[in-house]
């Protein structure tokens, strides 16, 4: 998807309706992707646009020089409009670049001193507006189910060794039992988890792990929080 007019309200609804069920721009993870749209972004999002200022605020919170990704590939995410402001200009200038990076402000031979004094300005302000953004912690609430192998597993130490499964990033929840025939029972347990940190992946890799007792693994409900 490319975003375009992110200075406006027509832009920010879309970004919005965008992040609705997503975290990121790209993936499960922040990247240049986030950086790219980020730094196209006027301001901090109204509240009304609940989904990008949550996002917003969260990839404020990163250094954008040391998220992983495509530069190149990650501009083209976004048209930026002729009236946008200079935030995109001084985000870029914040990061580190190498020296055949394009300068946002004009080649260094021609800057007068005021122009230095304006980038230096605006850089700081810039640094002085990430510092103070507080970190928001994407999560996510998930709902597992575990099947035995047969009627005659004993499900109650099913839970008990998942629930010995401890990470970062990991709080188990409550579970219980279903019928699913022939006197089988699953287990199915709720767990919410940093995005961050822990996926369905190594989940569903450490559960399976108890292969005397489980068959399978499910992911039943996936929800941000």
């Amino acid at each position: 998807m490319v975003f375009t007019d992110l200075d406006k309200a027509t832009g920010l609804t879309a970004l919005n309706t965008f992040l609705a069920d997503k975290s990121y721009i790209e993936g499960f993870a922040a990247s240049q992707a986030d950086a790219a749209v980020f730094a196209a972004v006027a301001a901090a999002p109204d509240a009304k646009f609940e989904h990008a200022a949550r996002w917003y605020k969260h990839i404020a919170s990163y250094d954008a020089s040391t998220l992983p990704g495509d530069k190149a590939k990650a501009a083209a995410l976004v048209v930026v409009s002729a009236a946008a402001p200079a935030k995109a200009a001084a985000a870029a200038a914040a990061a580190p670049a190498d020296e055949d990076d394009i300068d946002l402000f004009g080649d260094e031979e021609e800057e007068d001193e005021e122009t230095k004094k304006i980038k230096e300005a605006r850089v700081a302000e810039y640094q002085a507006k990430k510092g103070n953004k507080p970190v928001l912690i994407a999560k996510s609430s998930i709902l597992l189910d575990i099947k035995p192998w047969d009627d005659e597993t004993d499900m109650v130490e099913i839970e008990r060794l998942v629930r010995t499964i401890e990470m970062d990033g990991l709080v188990w929840g409550q579970a219980k039992l279903i019928p699913i025939g022939y006197g089988i029972k699953k287990l199915q347990i709720n767990c919410v988890v940093e995005d961050d940190k822990v996926g369905t992946d190594i989940l569903e890799e450490k559960i399976t792990e108890f292969e005397d007792h489980v068959q399978s693994v499910d992911v039943a409900a996936f929800n941000k929080i």
